[in-house]
């Protein structure tokens, strides 16, 4: 799937306009190298750059690792994880390309993750 800046940025607002929860949305090729995405205006950020990056490799890390099981149980839809300051949302692209969100730690996840996974499923 290779996407040109435009798809990407719209794709990016689509997910981000989804909910004023929303704290970051970025798309990222398999080895977590960052293709597109950004932060919430006014959001205060936690982590600095190199903690972020170590973050994503944790999550695709993590993501590998489980999905070593996906001919016994599927293929990952999602992966979340729940901080006392944040919600971590993983979705797969495709192979090549993962969705990484965070948000407030209210967020409804059930509706969200619906919500993303229909967008997923339209990009």
């Amino acid at each position: 799937m290779m996407l040109d800046r435009k798809k990407f940025y719209k794709f990016y607002n689509s997910i981000m306009n989804l909910d004023d929860k929303i704290r970051f949305v970025t798309i990222v090729d398999k080895s977590g190298v960052i293709i597109f995405g950004g932060q919430r205006e006014g959001v205060e950020n936690y982590l600095s750059e190199k903690a972020q990056k170590k973050s994503i490799k944790h999550i695709l890390d993590s993501w590998f690792l489980r999905n070593e099981l996906s001919e016994e149980i599927g293929s990952g839809k999602y992966a979340t994880a729940e901080y006392e300051k944040v919600k971590r949302f993983t979705f797969p692209l495709n192979n090549s390309y993962f969705l990484y969100i965070t948000t407030e730690p209210e967020m409804n996840s059930c509706s969200f993750v619906e919500s993303t996974l229909n967008m997923i499923e339209s990009f």
